[in-house]
């Protein structure tokens, strides 16, 4: 007969190993999640950018120029809070629309790009949006 010296299991350097690549692919998937995500909310301040540029138009439809976000009804915040707005440089044929990110949306870069501020700036009906690499092509 031969003798039996099965042995089961796994050993302590085993388990070690596989919680330690468990680990470092469990950071690097947090860190991409978190850019993705921050370039999702992007969205919120171009989708209000837009809303904007839209009452904008409506506006200086019926006026001698363009107005103010008071005038055109507009707020001073994105839908989902995530960029607050401002409108500055009004004028009879230009404006400019600001998104400025907060809190942590304020880390949000394309690149090496930061898109912590999104401006749309409308001079004699030609729109030009920066950080062009920011914005959807």
């Amino acid at each position: 007969m031969k003798p039996t010296n099965h042995e089961y299991g796994f050993t302590l350097i085993e388990l070690l190993i596989v919680i330690v690549v468990i680990g470092i692919l469990a950071v690097i998937s947090v860190s991409l999640y978190k850019s993705f995500i921050l370039k999702s909310r992007r969205s919120d301040g171009i989708n209000a950018i837009l809303t904007l540029q839209l009452a904008e138009e409506r506006y200086r439809s019926n006026n001698a120029q363009y107005g103010s976000i008071a005038q055109i009804g507009g707020s001073s915040t994105s839908p989902q809070g995530y960029y607050s707005l401002a409108i500055s440089n009004v004028g009879a044929s230009s404006y400019s629309i600001t998104a400025s990110a907060q809190g942590n949306q304020a880390n949000d870069s394309e690149g090496s790009t930061s898109c912590a501020s999104l401006t749309l700036t409308v001079s004699n009906g030609t729109a030009t949006q920066t950080p062009p690499a920011c914005w959807p092509s």
